[in-house]
Formats: C-alpha cells, structure tokens, sequence
C-alpha cells in the first residue's frame, strides 16, 4: 500500500540562498571565535570548523552547478522557440 502525499515540497530560489548566506554565517562566527580565543583552541574545534568550511563550500558548488542548469535550461528554450 503507498501512501500519497497531501503536499508537494517547494523550495524557492530565494529560500537557498538566505539559508546558504545563514550556514555561511555561522561559518563566519565559529571562525571568529576561534581566532579570537586561540587559548581554548582545541583540536576537536578546528576539525568541527574545518568539516563546517567544507560543507559550505560543497553547498555553494551545487548551488552554483544548479544556477549553471537552469541558465542553461533556459538558454535551450530560447533557443528552441527561435527555430520553431
């Protein structure tokens, strides 16, 4: 037996980006604080941290691959209505 969804997810352009720009943030401050209290620096922080900045990066990438997709999506059907 399947169960059919009531709702479909929806994620808007602008939803992304103001996550993305939020992660990134965080990103910012966990580096912040680190750098401004190096005493209670600890290896396990700067792995956390480096994992952090790694996720961040891979996002922005999918992102833009995504922006890349869709460009080029649009391009196609431009171009497609300018032979028909």
């Amino acid at each position: 037996m399947s169960k059919k969804l009531s709702h479909m997810a929806t994620l808007s352009f602008n939803q992304l980006i103001s996550k993305y720009v939020l992660l990134q943030s965080k990103v910012v401050s966990m580096v912040n604080s680190i750098a401004s209290n190096m005493s209670q620096a600890t290896p396990g922080k700067f792995l956390l941290l480096q994992f952090a900045m790694s996720q961040v990066t891979q996002i922005g990438d999918s992102i833009s691959n995504l922006i890349s997709q869709v460009n080029s999506m649009i391009s196609n059907a431009i171009r497609n209505q300018k032979s028909a």
